[in-house]
């Protein structure tokens, strides 16, 4: 487990990525990151991949084209 501070710059607040995880990630300053949430509430941040963002991209436009559906599944 690698440990970060939350600080604020402007009105935002910001998470602090080190080197060592912008080693795991393998992304350098100015690379797009996405993140995730888990049904269990857990955020995974992932390098951006240009296939999972058409994946995701493809997916919202069926949740959108099915939404009453879907909620009536849930």
């Amino acid at each position: 487990m690698i440990e970060t501070k939350i600080r604020k710059v402007g009105n935002s607040a910001v998470m602090t990525l080190t080197t060592e995880m912008l080693a795991i990630l393998d992304v350098k300053e100015g690379d797009t990151l996405f993140v995730v949430r888990g049904d269990d509430g857990t955020l995974r941040i992932m390098a951006h991949d240009p296939s999972v963002a058409d994946a995701l991209a493809a997916a919202e436009v069926v949740m959108d084209e099915n939404r009453d559906l879907l909620q009536a599944l849930a």
